[in-house]
């Protein structure tokens, strides 16, 4: 059963609108989460915030947003103020522009979401935006109020339905050149190369989830279950030290073992 849609609105182009409903495409519900609680009485702890000059607590009514302007100066504000600056795009995803599929790098990509048409009466109008934006291989850019700040997105046609991607502030991604200088762009030798290409060859498989999993959450589980069953948990081995490399590497060498170590290796 698909989990209910956190937002509903509308998806517009031009004069084409139609109802649409969207959901997270990712969850972290299934992830394990632990409360702190107090070693002696076994009660929860619970966090709350204390004015730093004081130390008394302060209830939620009375807190406020500030933006520092200069030591212990700052500018108020208050949690409806700042969501009155995108008002007009926290119901309608309203496409203003189209770019080339692909043309956006990874980096700027944040949250997926899948949006679906809400209703019968908007399939229509849905399927031919998507359709369009699939056969023309580009992508929607709108802008759009999620998780309380404005914020650009990439729609993109996927299956029956589209992905909307939330995409990172500009002031949030780095320039790559500024952390690649120490690496070389000196054209390996063809021999190497080759090498390294059958070395790629012998690993490469076809994607599945589990490449994916959670061994830590999966441990967890192990434990949370035994001590369920009032069973004590087996001390975790130490973990053994690999021998740190020379920094000097014989390439060809290295390798040569490599290849040898994944062909005596089991089929995967």
């Amino acid at each position: 059963m698909a989990p209910r849609a956190f937002w509903k609105g509308y998806l517009k182009l031009s004069l084409v609108t139609c109802r649409v409903s969207m959901t997270p495409a990712v969850s972290e519900s299934a992830k394990v989460r632990f409360h702190n609680l107090n070693r002696e009485t076994h009660n929860r702890v619970l966090s709350q915030y204390v004015d730093a000059v004081t130390g008394e607590a302060v209830e939620d009514e009375d807190q406020v947003k500030g933006y520092p302007k200069g030591e212990d100066d700052y500018v108020m504000f208050e949690d409806d103020e700042i969501e009155d600056v995108g008002l007009e795009s926290t119901r309608t995803i309203d496409i203003d522009t189209f770019v080339p599929a692909g043309s956006i790098s990874w980096i700027w990509y944040d949250r997926p979401h899948y949006l679906a048409p809400d209703d019968e009466v908007s399939a229509e109008a849905f399927s031919v935006i998507r359709e369009a934006m699939a056969t023309t291989h580009t992508a929607g850019v709108a802008r759009l109020v999620m998780y309380r700040r404005e914020r650009a997105v990439l729609l993109v046609p996927k299956d029956k339905g589209i992905v909307v991607w939330t995409l990172r502030y500009g002031d949030e991604v780095r320039d790559a050149k500024d952390y690649f200088d120490n690496a070389s762009g000196d054209k390996p030798t063809s021999q190497h190369l080759t090498m390294m290409k059958k070395l790629i060859d012998e690993r490469t498989e076809h994607w599945k989830p589990s490449m994916a999993d959670d061994p830590v959450q999966d441990r967890l589980l192990d434990i949370i279950a035994e001590r369920k069953k009032g069973k004590t948990s087996r001390k975790r081995p130490e973990p053994k030290v690999a021998e740190q490399p020379s920094n000097v590497i014989d390439i060809m060498s290295a390798l040569k073992k490599s290849l040898a170590a994944e062909r005596k290796s089991p089929q995967k």
